[in-house]
């Protein structure tokens, strides 16, 4: 009688594991997938409509049409002397970016639950797919914001790029992983507390005006110095102030706010990973 072959897997999956076992690793070879999610998020968003991912420049040029009206030109905020086009567009750019990595992020279990309980992948994959089909709309807009660049720097000579540009895709990371982590944390929370997923809605919008999208950093300590620590400390407002000082040249940027939102940022990202883990496990019972 001969002896039996052993078996050799590729992959064991267990319903125990460490804490601080992230499978990085099975996210890596499921690369494939990511690439697959990433196009459907792309693709589906906007199938079905009529201008399609023409509402990547639309929706960044109307809501910069608006500020420029409304907070530039009857409530007369200060915009450090840069065009407030310009001011407003990349304030815009970059916190769509993260309001959107944030928002979707933070539904990913009651999104994908039907699929989480059917089918094994690393569930990491699904927030990354978000964060990084999000990215593809951020190169987008930011594609219409050069174009804008390109042609004040033309037409008007009140501002000009620094060095500080060189940092762009440092921040973008800082950004994603802001929207990442936060949005793990989240989306962990709500399989308990559905209310979350309501307060985030507009919590993220109210954030937004703690945050330097619409008036400088400079115009709120110089006006309200007894809050301004309160959108000093966000960290999301060093990131768009050296934003527009590497693109515009006028920001109120400095390496320790740069420091201080690296450590914040990196904490939220480990805090966010290790919390997805654990929950990842037994959400499916309580979702």
């Amino acid at each position: 009688m001969k002896e039996p072959i052993p078996e050799h897997w590729d992959l064991e999956i267990k319903p125990q594991n460490h804490l601080f076992e992230l499978h990085l690793a099975d996210v890596w070879r499921y690369r494939d997938l990511l690439g697959l999610l990433v196009r459907r998020d792309f693709v589906s968003f906007y199938k079905q409509t009529i201008l399609g991912p023409l509402w990547f420049f639309i929706q960044p040029l109307f809501t910069t049409i608006i500020y420029t009206f409304i907070f530039g030109n009857l409530a007369g905020i200060s915009t450090d002397g840069l065009p407030q086009p310009l001011f407003y567009m990349a304030g815009i750019t970059a916190w769509n970016y993260f309001a959107d990595c944030l928002n979707k992020t933070s539904t990913v279990f009651r999104d994908n639950a039907g699929i989480f309980g059917k089918v094994y992948f690393p569930r990491l994959i699904m927030p990354l797919s978000i964060v990084v089909s999000n990215l593809v709309r951020f190169g987008i807009q930011m594609l219409l914001f050069v174009l804008l660049l390109a042609y004040y720097y033309f037409t008007n000579s009140s501002f000009s790029p620094s060095v500080y540009i060189l940092l762009f895709p440092v921040l973008v990371v800082l950004m994603a992983l802001q929207g990442l982590g936060l949005g793990l944390i989240i989306t962990a929370l709500t399989t308990k507390y559905r209310d979350l997923a309501f307060l985030v809605t507009f919590g993220v919008q109210l954030l937004m005006y703690a945050t330097t999208v619409i008036y400088p950093l400079s115009t709120a300590i110089t006006k309200y110095p007894e809050y301004a620590w309160i959108i000093e400390y966000n960290p999301m407002t060093p990131i768009i102030e050296g934003f527009r000082l590497g693109f515009l040249g006028q920001g109120s940027f400095s390496w320790a706010s740069l420091g201080y939102v690296t450590l914040v940022t990196f904490s939220l990202a480990f805090f966010g990973l290790i919390i997805f883990n654990k929950v990842e496990k037994t959400f499916v019972d309580t979702v």
